[in-house]
């Protein structure tokens, strides 16, 4: 049989959620939230969904785009993944050659891509021109049969509200998660300064549960939040947790995320996924202090565009 990589249609997109679910099981994927991404993208971003075709099934895929939310110009990622009963087909290197092709054409000088720590995964970008960068870990937490830490008494004049309640006005929630993802280490370091993108591209995600996002006010001020993702079933993420500078150090990020956890459970989600990277010590012991336990390690890898073979 002969693979082919191709633009995603829309009739993919339950393709490319097995796809994504098979390879990596550890995050929220829903064929609406598979559309939503394509669609919402920011037009400077030069996003795309490529998909491995073979014999009229998709057996692999890659998100591919530029980073420019980036204070560095040439910044580029593709993700690429592949069934793993298909792999060892080729699919995989034609995803990621038309990637690079794309992303050097669009005027990238280096791609980053998550590479599971695993030594076939590592092999394969390696022998690609891809080297190390820093490691993060994908944690999972067992709702159903786990038990959460209870909810700790409320400090004085903080109150828990959900980001529905900022429905009319989401602005102070942008404002906290710009603050936040601006301190998160990282080898691409992004800057939200576009309310209107953070909107479409956040906001506006039908997999963001606002519910079960918590927000943690104090003195009528967002100071923290976690952000909940759902698959409308059974799985839940916490897509960002944060707390605004001034207001850290009290433990309000592990208040909101106890609360939306606890909410989560009673709503009758079974499995919480959260991810980390491997230097965001601080996350990492609330996160042990919930319960989550290590699920997989990937390391990210760059690669400087017209260097090594693909």
């Amino acid at each position: 049989m002969t693979v082919i990589v191709r633009d995603f249609r829309p009739d993919d997109a339950d393709g490319v959620v097995r796809v994504r679910r098979a390879a990596l099981p550890f995050m929220v994927t829903t064929p609406d939230g598979i559309a939503f991404e394509l669609a919402s993208a920011n037009p400077a971003k030069r996003f795309r969904i490529l998909v491995a075709e073979e014999d009229g099934e998709v057996i692999g895929t890659a998100q591919v785009g530029i980073a420019y939310d980036s204070a560095e110009p040439g910044q580029s990622f593709v993700n690429p993944y592949v069934r793993p009963e298909r792999r060892g087909r080729g699919a995989g290197s034609l995803i990621l050659r038309k990637a690079e092709d794309y992303l050097a054409a669009a005027g990238a000088t280096a791609v980053y891509s998550w590479v599971l720590d695993e030594p076939p995964f590592r092999a394969f970008a390696e022998r690609r021109g891809y080297r190390p960068s820093r490691p993060a870990h994908f944690l999972r937490l067992d709702l159903a049969n786990g038990t959460l830490p209870p909810q700790a008494e409320l400090p004085a004049g903080t109150e828990l509200r959900t980001a529905a309640d900022f429905a009319d006005d989401p602005r102070p929630l942008f404002e906290a998660d710009a603050e936040t993802t601006m301190d998160e280490p990282s080898d691409v370091g992004a800057e939200f300064t576009d309310y209107a993108d953070w909107l479409n591209h956040t906001w506006n995600n039908p997999s963001l549960d606002r519910e079960l996002t918590t927000v943690v006010v104090v003195d009528g001020e967002v100071a923290a939040f976690s952000a909940a993702e759902t698959d409308g079933l059974t799985r839940y993420s916490s897509a960002m947790t944060g707390t605004r500078r001034a207001f850290r150090g009290r433990g309000l990020a592990k208040l909101a995320k106890n609360a939306s956890l606890h909410r989560a459970r009673a709503a009758g989600y079974t499995e919480a996924f959260t991810g980390n990277d491997a230097d965001n010590g601080p996350m990492l012991a609330v996160n042990k202090w919930f319960g989550y336990e290590i699920s997989a390690t990937e390391v990210r890898h760059v690669k400087q565009l017209g260097e090594g073979s693909s």
